[in-house]
């Protein structure tokens, strides 16, 4: 599991490392074009939890897998496209059979 670590309060969220590698993508993007936005997801709880997101909130990124994760382009532009349309990143299901378009970083 790794885990997102949250503002200046250091919150600690636990992800996947496959999540979080797809969410630290998509959210370094948006922060990289100095937009403001939301990230929902269920937590291990299964609540619903909805963050705020902007270049001004601290955010680390820690992974618990010595090697990075692989990305599915597929995911990763569900995900972007979702953050975009709506200013909500909506953590979804990985899409299913997408391993073949995946992006390798060493």
């Amino acid at each position: 599991m790794g885990t997102l670590i949250y503002g200046a309060n250091g919150r600690s969220i636990e992800f996947d490392d496959r999540d979080l590698a797809h969410l630290q993508f998509v959210i370094a993007g948006k922060l990289r074009r100095s937009e403001n936005f939301l990230l929902t997801f269920r937590g291990q709880d299964d609540v619903l939890h909805v963050l705020w997101l902007s270049p001004a909130v601290a955010l680390e990124f820690i992974y618990s897998c010595p090697v990075y994760p692989s990305l599915n382009r597929k995911w990763l532009e569900q995900l972007t496209i979702s953050a975009n349309q709506s200013g909500v990143l909506l953590l979804a299901p990985e899409p299913v059979g997408a391993a073949e378009r995946a992006l390798e970083f060493a």
